[in-house]
């Protein structure tokens, strides 16, 4: 079986597409819309730093963008008690539409990106998927 090395890129590149219009009309940079769809899809995390180890965003692309989310209402910065280094990124009020609006998004992105695929096929996929990550975690840890 020969799997195509070029369709997560493809997909990371369809997604981007998929998102330009809304970033445009929210005004907000891709990098930025990523970072509070990030932030508001995994809440258990919280930092700067999961920012750029998790999604993989330069550390300086991610310190520009907080900062401008920060400057325009989305974030707010708190400090994390007994670690005078750490600060948490919490989502306000004003980013929740967003959040919701890119959650609906990715959806319908998601939709058609399974579009023609039937129910089985759909979840032998996430199964598959699952097992695939599986396998890439323990690589990352070392494990061949």
């Amino acid at each position: 079986m020969q799997l195509s090395i070029t369709a997560p890129r493809n997909m990371l590149q369809a997604y981007t597409k998929f998102c330009k219009p809304l970033c445009k009309k929210l005004e907000l940079p891709q990098t930025a819309f990523d970072i509070l769809m990030f932030l508001g899809n995994n809440p258990q995390y919280k930092t700067a730093r999961d920012v750029v180890e998790i999604r993989h965003i330069k550390a300086n692309l991610v310190s520009v963008n907080v900062d401008k989310l920060v400057n325009e209402g989305y974030l707010i910065r708190q400090a994390v008690e007994g670690d005078r280094r750490k600060t948490e990124l919490i989502c306000t009020d004003k980013a929740k539409p967003i959040i919701e609006k890119g959650q609906k998004l990715q959806q319908e992105f998601l939709e058609k990106t399974l579009a023609n695929m039937d129910q089985d096929t759909r979840e032998a996929l996430a199964k598959a998927m699952e097992i695939i990550n599986e396998n890439a975690n323990r690589i990352l840890e070392g494990d061949r």
